[in-house]
């Protein structure tokens, strides 16, 4: 017999309840995203295990003294916790964040190769060097939203959550990003395609 899958609203009812297990579903179900919409705005692993034990503490203490309502997706709301946090560590360094690959981790890993021969494979590894240097030269906004959007698979509404802006201003970021992107392309004369 097939198990159904409760909610996240579910699981978050059932911890209300005092089922302290359903929580530990909650984040098991969504850790990676989490976890890995943290580390693209940090670049350090250790301060991103830092962040999202923080947030999961925000979380229980929310939702323990009964300030949590149901208005959105569970998930968004944990996503928007994840980047104030994150935005708090940044004020409190005074600077914000820049996009770069440590020798730890690149975004560009999780990009899966096509089979081909070695050619084909040293021309998509340049092709991502270019675009990862490229995503860096972004304005900061811009930035977020491109790695958020292709990167943490988020969607323009969980990026409007997260970052505390509108749909259409998740949008017209995302559209500017572009817009920057291919204005770049131009200047350094690259070439993306094999």
């Amino acid at each position: 017999m097939c198990k159904v899958k409760k909610t996240d609203q579910e699981l978050v009812s059932e911890f209300l309840k005092g089922n302290e297990a359903t929580l530990q579903e909650l984040i098991l179900r969504h850790e990676r995203k989490i976890f890995t919409s943290i580390y693209l705005l940090v670049k350090d692993k250790e301060l991103s295990d830092d962040i999202f034990q923080e947030t999961f503490i925000k979380v229980i203490n929310t939702l323990r003294s009964g300030n949590y309502n149901e208005e959105g997706k569970f998930i968004s709301w944990v996503l928007r916790i994840a980047h104030n946090l994150v935005i708090d560590h940044f004020r409190s360094l005074k600077r914000m964040p820049m996009v770069y690959d440590t020798d730890e981790y690149s975004v560009f890993d999780t990009i899966p190769l096509e089979d081909g021969n070695i050619e084909d494979k040293m021309i998509e590894e340049q092709i991502q060097v270019d675009v990862r240097r490229l995503i860096e030269e972004l304005p900061y906004d811009q930035r977020e939203v491109v790695i958020m959007r292709h990167f943490a698979n988020m969607s323009f509404k969980e990026i409007a959550d997260c970052t505390h802006v509108s749909i259409n201003t998740s949008l017209g970021r995302m559209r500017y990003a572009l817009i920057n992107l291919r204005k770049l392309i131009n200047e350094k004369q690259l070439v993306l395609t094999r």
